[in-house]
């Protein structure tokens, strides 16, 4: 870096003028204020609805947002140090995005690719000196400060959309459970509709009976395409309803079913959100990747569209399932139907595998869309690293609908085919009987405690809390800021 006010070289802070450094630093931290708060306000929202997944969701982001933010921190304090790592300049002509031409003139102390790092200053670098090429040049590692920036913010507003879709397809399930519940107000209307056999049941008849639906190549054809149309309807809400509230909730058949599956999307929210160590490893396996002829990125695009529609057929071709068993068990109808949840319908029996699947393919989608925006915003839609045109637009798409079915059909329909599994969720529970539970649970852990310790005093009666300690230490900084007050 040049030290001097003069040259072509880069300026350093002893030459730049302080109102510029001064109007530079306010408008960086008036735009890292304004997200803060922007941030903090809805925290403060979700804790004031009570909505706590949604609260521990943003939370994950905002983990997730401290963590690149470190990780740019990181390029930063150590790009001067990266840039002086040199390596043999015949390996900067393999791997690349874009095709490098090699120079004519192998003799010319490496000029031609002085040429191409150009970044720093019109002086040979440490490395050009030696007639090798620095590791990561400082034009690389600016580059790479934008793809973490733009991946942050993609991720963040494609979470956002994910429950925002979510929730508009729950929504609509609303005046299903009212009709139920009002039904079963009227035990009159409710015995108008009973029926005596077993393939007199709508359900049944929608699920199981039909042309090839009991073969399993043409029911998995259906359940295919059964996703893209109607995932969840009306007999399915009821069947699988009635089914989780006689295998769970017996004891209280007007159960509301719709404000658990609410709480349900939640929480399977919050688990969708973030970047787990294995994303990460994707993320770095799809930058190795990128490869100049190898439209890696065309052909990736494919991968979670090609997951999406496996999950969604399958949970699809769960329900099929549960329709089959009931057929194939009764012939008259004993009272109304009454599927039987159980994990033996999932993948390894492990309904949690499906939600796993989902976040890779929410995750891997936001991914192909920051790239997309990384390599327009810097490069431009002609450059040579975006690729052709016909690679480009089918990735477009493809990354369009995959957050839009995800969101809108796979996402819910986890949700509620989920419940037919015969694992416990927790979300079953009102928020309030979640924290006495909770406080049920530490105080008997302390007590059992203080029992092995040999410990006679009195145990100290523990915090009853709905969530971990990173929710109460945000809702105690919540509740503790100065903006907490009435307006």
């Amino acid at each position: 870096m040049a030290g001097g006010g003069g040259g072509g070289g880069e300026v350093s802070l002893q030459y730049t003028p302080t109102w510029v450094l001064a109007l530079v630093c306010t408008v960086i931290v008036a735009i890292s204020l304004a997200a803060e708060r922007l941030l903090h306000y809805t925290g403060k929202f979700l804790v004031k609805k009570k909505q706590w997944p949604l609260f521990e969701a943003l939370l994950k982001i905002k983990e997730e947002l401290m963590l690149l933010g470190f990780i740019s921190l990181l390029l930063t304090v150590f790009q001067d140090r990266i840039s002086t790592i040199c390596i043999a300049q015949h390996l900067t002509y393999d791997w690349l995005p874009c095709k490098k031409v090699k120079d004519e003139d192998d003799g010319d102390g490496g000029a031609g690719h002085r040429r191409l790092l150009a970044a720093a200053s019109d002086a040979p670098g440490h490395c050009e000196l030696k007639g090798k090429a620095p590791l990561l040049s400082l034009k690389a590692l600016h580059d790479l400060h934008i793809f973490i920036f733009v991946l942050a913010v993609v991720h963040v507003v494609f979470s956002a959309l994910t429950i925002l879709f979510g929730s508009l397809q729950i929504r609509q399930w609303k005046h299903w459970e009212d009709a139920i519940q009002k039904k079963e107000a009227d035990p009159e209307q409710g015995q108008q509709a009973k029926v005596t056999h077993i393939h007199q049941h709508d359900f049944i008849r929608g699920r199981f009976l039909g042309i090839g639906k009991d073969l399993a190549l043409l029911s998995w054809v259906h359940s295919f395409f059964k996703q893209f149309y109607g995932s969840v309807n009306e007999l399915d809400y009821n069947t699988l309803r009635r089914g989780f509230i006689n295998n769970h909730y017996r004891d209280n058949p007007k159960f509301n079913f719709y404000k658990y599956m609410v709480r349900a999307l939640e929480t399977d929210f919050k688990r969708v959100v973030g970047i787990s160590w294995y994303l990460w490893i994707l993320v770095v396996l799809f930058l190795l990747l990128n490869v100049h002829g190898w439209h890696a990125y065309f052909w990736i695009a494919f991968l979670p569209l090609i997951l999406l529609v496996a999950v969604g057929a399958k949970l699809e071709h769960i329900i099929t399932q549960l329709a089959r068993e009931v057929a194939q068990r009764h012939v008259a109808l004993p009272g109304e139907l009454v599927v039987q949840p159980s994990d033996h319908h999932f993948w390894f029996k492990k309904p949690r595998l499906v939600l796993i699947l989902i976040h890779i393919i929410l995750f891997q989608n936001s991914f192909e869309i920051a790239v997309f925006f990384w390599m327009l915003v810097l490069y431009g839609f002609d450059s040579c690293i975006m690729g052709q045109f016909g690679y480009i637009i089918p990735r477009l798409i493809i990354g369009v609908l995959v957050q839009l079915l995800c969101s809108y059909s796979t996402l819910p329909l986890y949700a509620i085919v989920a419940q037919m599994g015969s694992s416990f969720n927790k979300a079953i529970f009102e928020d309030h009987i979640q924290a006495k539970i909770t406080g049920w649970a530490n105080k008997a852990k302390m007590n059992r405690k203080n029992v092995d310790t040999g410990n006679k005093e009195s145990p100290v009666p523990a915090r009853e809390s709905t969530v971990d300690q990173g929710r109460e230490i945000e809702i105690q900084n919540i509740s503790a800021h100065p903006s907490n007050g009435q307006n």
